[in-house]
């Protein structure tokens, strides 16, 4: 991601806040060790995980095949055969999300405490806060890798297809196995939205909420938006700006930015978009719009069709045309 970021973030919340965010290098005390290095565990896996879904390519062709013959038992037994390992790698993919969840909601139980303001958790606490931004960057850049790879679908549709077909519960180890139909029917849940791991980690933030009631909900919230805020100010100031070293710094930023945006519209009761929201909504609409279209047009869908308040009557005009318009 380049060298050092340091962001020094103004008025942020009431207490007008002046902190530098080190989202690259920022270290754990002593304290924040253990936690840190669980969740960093986590991040590492997270790595191969893009790896891996970077470079799924599908059984397409076999699957056309078997389909075209359904007769003959050599092209089913390759298609089956190709499919297989694929699906395994699906379950993966779909385990992860479980762990990412449980970093999430650990990261959520010391960022909102109420022993300070969500701007000094931030400053005190910056190597899990850094982490907390590593897991949204992650969640972003998987659903937009997920979305545009049709074969997973496609995969794991002629899996079950399969299985159901062949009545199969233990054809091998590795596959009845593997992939039960009780483990089948919660992959195919969650394979099934348009961005499984935001869901995912939009249903863990809400329930993170809902468990814990001695937490009010403003300290979750309030965490959200401030981080918004950070990243809105670090993409929008030539001065902070101008320290980035690869455009992959700005996508990080941007990704964060987004995915915090929709974790707030899901978790506070009137949404993001709303004029009392203390998320600049428009501002960072206005900072997405201001990048390359070939690069956020993810991160736009992701606000247009995964929020929950955007299409609420209390959302100005503005912003939904903002949105709406390419």
């Amino acid at each position: 991601m380049g060298n050092l970021i340091k962001v020094l973030t103004r008025d942020i919340d009431n207490n007008g806040g002046n902190f530098f965010l080190d989202f690259e290098n920022a270290q754990p005390s002593q304290s924040e060790t253990e936690l840190w290095e669980e969740v960093n565990q986590v991040l590492t896996e997270a790595q191969v995980i893009l790896e891996d879904l970077q470079a799924y390519r599908g059984a397409g062709e076999e699957i056309r095949q078997a389909i075209q013959s359904p007769s003959v038992e050599g092209v089913q037994e390759r298609a089956w055969s190709a499919v297989v390992p694929l699906v395994v790698k699906l379950k993966t993919f779909y385990e992860f999300s479980q762990k990412l969840e449980s970093s999430l909601g650990r990261l959520l139980v010391v960022l909102t405490s109420s022993a300070s303001t969500p701007t000094q958790h931030l400053e005190q606490k910056q190597a899990l806060a850094r982490q907390f931004a590593h897991i949204m960057h992650f969640t972003l850049r998987f659903d937009e890798l997920k979305m545009t790879n049709p074969a997973i679908q496609n995969d794991f549709s002629y899996y079950r297809r399969t299985i159901s077909r062949m009545r199969i519960n233990n054809l091998s180890a590795d596959a009845g196995n593997e992939v039960n139909n009780e483990l089948a029917n919660r992959m195919s849940l969650f394979y099934a939205s348009a961005t499984p791991m935001l869901k995912t980690l939009s249903d863990a933030t809400s329930k993170f909420v809902s468990d814990n009631p001695d937490v009010p909900t403003e300290n979750t919230t309030d965490c959200l938006s401030t981080m918004a805020s950070i990243c809105k100010v670090m993409l929008e100031t030539p001065e902070y700006r101008s320290r980035f070293t690869s455009e992959e710094t700005v996508l990080f930023c941007l990704r964060v930015m987004v995915g915090v945006i929709i974790l707030y519209d899901h978790v506070h009761p009137a949404g993001a978009f709303v004029k009392t929201s203390n998320i600049d909504m428009k501002g960072c609409i206005r900072v997405l719009k201001e990048q390359p279209p070939s690069s956020v047009e993810g991160l736009l869908n992701a606000l247009r069709y995964t929020t929950k308040h955007l299409n609420d009557e209390a959302t100005s005009k503005q912003i939904k045309n903002m949105l709406q318009q390419n």
